[in-house]
């Protein structure tokens, strides 16, 4: 009983939260209002701390690619449009820049994935979006190589539209993660990134899942890459395939809570007003202060601020043992292959 007052009341602050959110752009001046502007910022952080956790908190991989999905879905949108194939937010036109990402994401992940791990895996993820940042520069017949490829700004009218749409990527994110998670393939990819070889011995397909939240995730980047081309108007391959696009989100998650749904929501939220701040007062040394707080939160803070009870410290003698999954003989467990 107590426990289901606690989830009902989870869910009213969820829902008050998201109606918030969502009257600021009606409350506010969107076109002069800074809120807006982080808010706006924040959503897109949030759905890119959401996709590295499902791959990396979730299932164990620490993937240094989003910044690869994120450039290509941005592609995506700016081929589609200078070619007239799709319009200005098209809906389509975005789903298709998250598809592709995805489809990437397979046919990397599969070589990867069932060849490398841990850090040789992230090295190899890594060297995916530089591969794609040189592809883009040479190919200039249809990326228009460095100088990137100028979009009709004159189609902005306000950022109201730009609000929404990364409200909802937040939410997409948090909701896929949140449904994954709960299902029969989030206790595989927890199995998987605990005990590869206890996983395997109880049948989960382990490339399957693997591959599965690697797409995933790309998928989502690939849609915030997509949104990202429509509200700058000019996507070129050093700010599309930067890779604070893929260590803020890294940073964001281990501080909010690697492994959580909320951890990702509490630290994108934390660190964008925080980067915001030093970009405002510390201009000059906004990289070190970066790069400092990197290496303060890993020391300090491994665990995330949602974990921060006594429980979690680090140092403290766990209250509770880690569960492991039993698989009954004779009996087809859930976690089998489908």
């Amino acid at each position: 009983m107590a426990e289901n007052l606690k989830n009902i009341m989870r869910l009213g602050l969820l829902i008050l939260g998201v109606i918030a959110m969502a009257v600021v752009p009606l409350v506010f001046d969107p076109q002069s209002s800074y809120l807006v502007f982080f808010l706006f910022s924040a959503f897109i952080y949030v759905a890119l701390t959401q996709a590295w956790n499902l791959v990396a908190g979730y299932t164990g991989q620490v993937s240094l690619g989003i910044h690869a999905f994120f450039g290509l879905g941005a592609y995506v949108i700016a081929i589609g449009w200078s070619r007239g194939l799709i319009g200005y937010l098209d809906p389509f036109g975005m789903l298709m820049a998250g598809c592709v990402a995805a489809l990437l994401g397979i046919i990397v992940g599969v070589p990867l994935l069932s060849k490398l791990r841990g850090d040789y895996f992230a090295l190899g993820t890594l060297g995916l979006g530089e591969i794609l940042r040189l592809i883009i520069i040479q190919g200039k017949a249809t990326t228009a190589g460095p100088t990137g490829i100028f979009l009709p700004s004159s189609a902005f009218t306000s950022i109201v539209p730009y609000y929404f749409i990364a409200m909802f990527l937040a939410i997409l994110a948090t909701g896929v993660t949140y449904y994954m998670i709960k299902s029969r393939i989030g206790l595989a990819l927890m199995a998987i990134r605990d005990d590869e070889g206890a996983a395997a011995g109880i049948g989960i397909n382990i490339l399957k899942f693997k591959v599965l939240a690697f797409a995933v995730g790309a998928f989502l980047a690939g849609l915030c890459g997509a949104l990202q081309a429509y509200y700058i108007f000019h996507v070129e391959p050093q700010s599309f395939f930067s890779l604070k696009w893929t260590l803020y989100p890294v940073l964001m998650c281990i501080l909010g809570g690697a492994g959580t749904i909320s951890g990702p929501v509490v630290g994108a939220f934390f660190l964008t007003a925080a980067f915001e701040v030093a970009k405002y007062y510390l201009p000059t040394i906004h990289p070190i202060f970066s790069g400092l707080l990197i290496i303060l939160v890993i020391i300090f803070l491994p665990n995330g601020l949602v974990r921060l009870r006594l429980g979690h410290i680090p140092g403290r003698k766990k209250r509770h043992e880690r569960r492991f999954l039993i698989s009954k003989p004779g009996k087809e467990d859930l976690l089998t292959r489908q």
